[in-house]
């Protein structure tokens, strides 16, 4: 039993914080860690490059055999790629630019000729298009309004003025009648004929024809047209449109008339 044993053991009766102050320390025997540093935390020694090695010599530049038949003289043949960095650099801030040549058509007033020449530059082709087919002026339109109950016809000016303005009522239809085919044929009949009457076809060059609606009126006043009462005003139409009204939503409709 050592010292520090017995010292210990004679020191029981006194508190452990007075006997950890009276108690020498004792010292580990080893470190507390038994392994190597590593490698990455010393620096590695500088490289010396071996003594028995010698430096080598630049090599000579390699020369042309000699050729009696070759005209050129003889000296050193440059490398390729000091040749290609010789006129990088001789290249580097040099930039030549060719001159405008106005028959090439790279100035503004070339392009322009060129527009104007070429049958197939956009310019050339809207002019050709706006000759062979030029915007036509407003026409006149003839109004077909045809409802399961009346039949109404139109005719306006340009500028959407009327002319003249019938419907089936103003040729002695009356009540259920206004709504027949037979009310629609007779007044398209009518109001050929009144054009026909009041001169109106020396100042109708093109005629419009809108559509609304598909009462038995819409297909008799068509039959007008395509007959001999319309011979005179058939052949200058330009267009026909139907202008029937389309419901999005909106209000309620009304309800369905039951008979």
């Amino acid at each position: 039993m050592d010292r520090l044993t017995r010292h210990a053991s004679s020191y029981r009766s006194i508190c452990a914080q007075c006997r950890r102050r009276l108690l020498p320390v004792r010292t580990p025997a080893r470190p507390l860690s038994t392994s190597t540093p590593n490698a990455a935390d010393t620096p590695d020694p500088p490289l010396q490059p071996p003594s028995d090695i010698s430096t080598p010599e630049p090599a000579a530049p390699t020369q042309r055999n000699a050729d009696p038949t070759d005209p050129r003289p003889q000296q050193d043949q440059p490398s390729i790629l000091s040749t290609i960095r010789q006129s990088q650099s001789n290249n580097a801030f040099t930039r030549h630019e060719p001159e405008p040549d106005s028959s090439t058509g790279t100035t503004l007033k070339g392009i322009w000729d060129n527009l104007r020449t070429d049958p197939n530059s956009p310019h050339a082709i809207t002019t050709r298009l706006s000759t062979e087919y030029p915007v036509l002026p407003e026409p006149h339109h003839l109004h077909i309004y045809s409802t399961r109950h009346n039949t109404h016809i139109t005719l306006t000016k340009p500028d959407r003025n009327p002319i003249i303005s019938v419907s089936a009522g103003t040729i002695g239809f009356r009540k259920a009648a206004r709504g027949t085919y037979d009310a629609g044929y007779q007044l398209g009949a009518y109001v050929m004929g009144r054009i026909q009457q009041q001169g109106l076809l020396s100042q109708i060059q093109h005629l419009e024809v809108v559509l609304r609606d598909f009462g038995p009126g819409r297909e008799a006043v068509t039959k007008i047209l395509l007959g001999s009462e319309g011979r005179n005003l058939r052949g200058r139409v330009v267009r026909v449109c139907d202008a029937t009204r389309l419901k999005f939503g909106g209000t309620r409709s009304k309800n369905a008339r039951r008979l």
